[in-house]
């Protein structure tokens, strides 16, 4: 007779410990976003230093400007996980993957938002089997042709409507090459797009989104911060004088700044030691490519991604506004 030997079960955590971690993260951010709110009143009397002041400031105001694009782009991505069907993308996109780029890059200019939404809308529709390439078409396109964008820089650059046709033309050529440079090049390993079940709930989604995207929004604010705190403002005024070397310390400031593309145009217009064209590539690069948007593609898409699809788009977005610059300004 053999004797039966009884093997312990194995601990199995609690069915609602899941849940439970759910909470714990979700109360974490919500206490996160109560400090970036109100940290303005209660804790700059202590941060005597004017560099620990104005790296307070500029960290709360990239995040708390930048949130409401995020849980928009949050809340749509999951709209479209939860209640688009997947054939929907089939039919709106041409089958042939290099007529959907720029059909994807187009579909930007109806779709109001900043960069911080457009990630979570672009990993939304790869999930949904949109063509990786047509995504981050649009990805790029839709904070930098929009008619808010466009509006905004009409108003901030008044007398001057060819340079809201400059940005308009350059953002989304630099959207469309990008496109079909990932389409020709890219690899599917370098891509690291989260794909949800498709019972995933709204609301489920919602919360995924939110709490992964908004860590990494607050990564790219404290880098953006200490940016703006350590580069010395003189160092750009003493640049302005070289064409070249004015055009790439504006491409490089817009990277740093972190500006929201709704409010960068405003930004380019006080810049008035800049030659048109280097204020113009700053508008192309700063949706595109800036610190916020490089913490959220990482996290969202991977590092592997992202020291690939970065150079590319800054790349082409310094060369294209150059180019638009000398024939439209």
């Amino acid at each position: 007779m053999v004797e039966r030997l009884e093997v312990p079960p194995a601990e199995v955590p609690p069915a609602d410990a899941e849940s439970k971690g759910r909470v714990s993260g979700s109360w974490v951010f919500v206490a996160l976003l109560c400090l970036l709110l109100l940290g303005q009143f209660f804790y700059a009397p202590y941060l005597t230093s004017p560099a620990l002041q104005t790296w307070a400031t500029v960290f709360v105001a990239i995040c708390v400007q930048a949130l409401p694009f995020l849980v928009f782009g949050v809340v749509l991505s999951a709209a479209i996980t939860a209640f688009v069907p997947a054939s929907f993308w089939t039919r709106a996109l041409p089958r042939r993957a290099a007529l959907a780029v720029p059909v994807a890059g187009a579909a930007g200019a109806v779709l109001p938002g900043c960069e911080c939404a457009s990630v979570p809308v672009a990993s939304g529709l790869i999930s949904r089997g949109v063509t990786p390439a047509a995504a981050l078409a649009f990805l790029l396109s839709s904070p930098a042709i929009n008619p808010v964008v466009v509006v905004a820089t009409v108003v901030a650059f008044p007398g001057q409507p060819m340079m809201a046709v400059a940005r308009f033309t350059a953002s989304l050529v630099v959207s469309v090459l990008v496109g079909w440079v990932w389409l020709r090049f890219g690899k599917g390993e370098w891509l690291r797009a989260r794909r949800r079940h498709d019972h995933a709930g709204f609301a489920e989604a919602v919360r995924h989104d939110l709490l992964h995207a908004g860590g990494f929004l607050v990564v790219g604010g404290m880098a953006a911060a200490t940016m703006n705190v350590v580069v010395p403002r003189e160092w750009l005024n003493a640049l302005a004088g070289n064409f070249w070397l004015s055009v790439l310390a504006l491409a490089l400031l817009a990277v740093v700044l972190s500006i929201c593309s709704e409010a960068d145009s405003f930004v380019a217009a006080s810049l008035t030691a800049f030659s048109p064209t280097a204020r113009l590539v700053f508008l192309v690069v700063g949706p595109m490519v800036d610190l916020k948007l490089i913490a959220l593609q990482a996290g969202t898409f991977g590092r592997r991604f992202a020291v690939r699809f970065v150079p590319l788009t800054f790349s082409l977005a310094v060369l294209v506004g150059v180019g638009a610059g000398t024939v439209l300004l």
